[in-house]
């Protein structure tokens, strides 16, 4: 495990330093939106890193609107002025990977707006995912078995039904990180899992039936080991 957290601090820091070099390289280029990158062969030759670490870099800034990959064409200054570029490669820079209590109170703060729009907007493939998911859960629970995985798959579900792929996107990004700690920071006890179910078909059924104030509802009681965790109540 130590190893594995070494590495990993090793690999954000390795891109930290390419996202670094591609600012100073736009800056000492002067290249504007919409110039062109060299390619990746080249900056891994000229930083001295792999490709798939400069991969990444590009990766982060892409999805932080500063820099666009076009297929078969290659990746491009985005549209913003150097001097907010800057500013926002320094931001960057300056992120650190969230904790895992900050993770769990994204994850509340997400999921209560998230359950409300899926009560809203769900389809009737929404509800099938959900009862899948659903089902899944209940079925491990009852075998005695670990649940996580399909727990969170529930919680994924919802957000893909409030119709809105940021929150679904940010849902993603949290995700394996809450699965990996889960049980790690003992957040919530086994025993409650079977109450779990029942708590579950609540905000399915709320979903199911359009109503976003009661999912909402639903959603904050099922938290209420998580509410405890992050804010000592």
């Amino acid at each position: 495990m130590k190893l594995d957290i070494v590495t990993r601090t090793e690999t954000l820091d390795v891109q930290k330093t390419i996202i670094s070099k591609i600012r100073d390289l736009i800056n000492i280029k002067n290249l504007e939106p919409g110039d062109k990158l060299p390619s990746e062969r080249m900056l891994s030759e000229k930083f001295g890193v792999t490709r798939s670490n400069v991969r990444e870099a590009i990766q982060k800034l892409e999805f932080y609107g500063l820099l666009k990959s076009i297929p078969q064409s290659g990746t491009f200054v985005a549209n913003i002025g150097v001097i907010a570029m800057n500013g926002m490669i320094e931001d960057i820079l300056r992120l650190e990977e969230p904790d895992f209590k900050s993770l769990v109170e994204t994850r509340i703060l997400l999921e209560l707006k998230t359950a409300r729009l899926a009560a809203i907007r769900r389809t009737d493939e929404d509800l099938q995912k959900m009862k899948e998911a659903l089902d899944a859960y209940t079925e491990k629970v009852r075998n005695g078995e670990d649940a996580v995985q399909e727990d969170l798959l529930f919680h994924l579900a919802i957000a893909k039904a409030s119709g809105n792929s940021t929150m679904n996107t940010f849902m993603l990004i949290i995700t394996p990180e809450i699965i990996t700690n889960f049980e790690k920071y003992h957040v919530c006890d086994k025993d409650l899992a079977e109450s779990g179910i029942i708590e579950h078909q609540n905000i399915f059924n709320a979903i199911r039936d359009q109503e976003p104030q009661l999912a909402k509802q639903k959603m904050k009681e099922h938290f209420k080991m998580l509410y405890q965790y992050c804010y000592n109540i």
